[in-house]
């Protein structure tokens, strides 16, 4: 079994990372980060050029990811899927067989999400497994 997070170095992963890892290690899983890599469109040289560099960008964020979980001693998976990052999280899951996906939230009203179809609000809807969606902190709030 593991622990699946989804990951972006946006503010709300870098704290569902912190909820993540610490779940991870109570429970000794393996941290599985995912990284959805799916650009517009879908045909042409064009199309692959913009994978490639998205890809890239977030094999370097995850990287990041990778080095936190190691200093507080958890195992980590990376997968690079080239799909949305909801469907990314639910394919990971499956091939890993998570107990919990791992996702934050930031900025985004409940309205807004369920209007424009954010991955928490998705995965809410589409995962057969649990979601946990962990809220970024606001310094202002």
């Amino acid at each position: 079994m593991s622990i699946v997070l989804g990951y972006d170095e946006s503010p709300g992963a870098r704290q569902a990372l912190r909820t993540a890892i610490a779940l991870a290690k109570r429970f000794d899983e393996t941290l599985v980060l995912v990284h959805g890599v799916a650009p517009p469109g879908g045909v042409g040289e064009e199309f692959r050029s913009h994978q490639d560099a998205l890809t890239e960008i977030g094999r370097a964020a995850v990287e990041h990811a990778v080095e936190e979980a190691e200093k507080a001693g958890v195992q980590t998976v990376v997968e690079m899927i080239g799909d949305r990052p909801a469907q990314a999280l639910i394919a990971a899951a499956d091939k890993h067989d998570a107990q919990v996906i791992v996702v934050g939230t930031y900025g985004e009203s409940p309205l807004r999400g369920a209007m424009l179809g954010s991955t928490p609000h998705k995965l809410l809807h589409l995962s057969s497994r649990p979601v946990l969606c962990v809220p970024a902190y606001h310094e202002n709030v």
